[in-house]
C-alpha cells in the first residue's frame, strides 16, 4: 500500500471511529526527505491518493494539486526532532476535554507507558503557526503522543498503523480519566507502581511445562 493510499485508509478510519468531525484532523506519513500528508479543508472520509500532496522536509511542495494540511509546520517540527515516520492529529472528544481542562493527563493505567508516561498538554497556539509547532514538539520530548491546549491530540510511531493505534489509546485514556471523574477521584498509578510493571515487562515470568 503506498503512502498515499495508507493516508486514505486511517484518514477513513479516524472518522468511522468518531475521532475527527468535518474536516478536522490531519495525517502524515514519512518516507526518506518526503512527507505525504492530507490536504487542507478535505474530509478525511473522502480522501483518495491523487489528493493527498507530497512535501519535502523543509516544507516545499514536491507533488500534488492540492494544499498541504494547515498543520504540515507541527508535522514537519515533530519529524525534525524525533525518529517517527508517520503522525496522526485528531480532535477527539476525551483528548479535546483533557486538553481544555488540564495540563497534563496523569497515568491512571499502565498502558500510559506505552505513550511515554505522563502525557503532557503543549502550551496554546493558534492552529497552523510556528509556534504551536514548537509547543507540540516540546511537549512531545521523549513520548509518542501529547495533546494540544484547547485543541486536540497528536500521536507519533514508526508506521501509520502505530501512530493510528497510539490515537486510540490516547483516547481511551482520556475517557476513562473523564469517566472517572464522575464517580470519583480517579487513583493516579506512582512512579513505583509503573516501574514494576515495566519490570515485569522486562522479565515476565516462565510457566513450567506439564510433563
Amino acid at each position: 500500500m503506498s503512502l498515499r493510499e495508507q493516508l486514505c485508509e486511517y484518514g477513513r478510519r479516524a472518522v468511522e471511529l468518531g475521532l475527527v468531525i468535518g474536516t478536522s484532523g490531519n495525517l502524515s506519513v514519512r518516507e526518506g526527505d518526503l512527507v505525504a500528508v492530507t490536504p487542507s479543508g478535505a474530509a478525511l472520509d473522502r480522501l483518495t491518493p491523487e489528493m493527498c500532496p507530497i512535501v519535502d522536509v523543509e516544507g516545499y511542495l514536491v507533488e500534488g494539486d492540492l494544499q498541504p494540511s494547515s498543520e504540515t509546520p507541527m508535522h514537519l517540527a515533530v519529524y525534525e526532532t524525533t525518529d517517527a515516520r508517520a503522525i496522526v492529529h485528531t480532535h477527539s472528544v476525551f483528548g479535546t476535554i483533557v486538553a481544555t481542562t488540564m495540563t497534563e493527563l496523569p497515568p491512571v493505567h499502565y498502558n500510559a507507558l506505552l505513550l511515554g508516561g505522563v502525557v503532557k498538554v503543549a502550551e496554546y497556539a493558534t492552529y497552523g503557526t510556528p509556534e504551536l509547532a514548537a509547543n507540540v514538539r516540546t511537549a512531545m520530548e521523549g513520548k509518542k503522543a501529547a495533546l494540544m491546549a484547547n485543541h486536540g491530540g497528536v500521536t507519533v510511531g514508526a508506521t501509520l498503523e502505530e501512530a493510528f493505534e497510539a490515537t486510540r489509546l490516547l483516547e481511551w485514556l482520556c475517557e476513562v480519566y473523564v469517566r472517572g471523574l464522575s464517580v470519583g477521584k480517579p487513583a493516579i498509578l506512582t512512579d513505583e507502581q509503573l516501574n514494576a510493571v515495566v519490570e515485569r515487562a522486562l522479565n515476565p515470568p516462565a510457566f513450567p511445562r506439564r510433563l
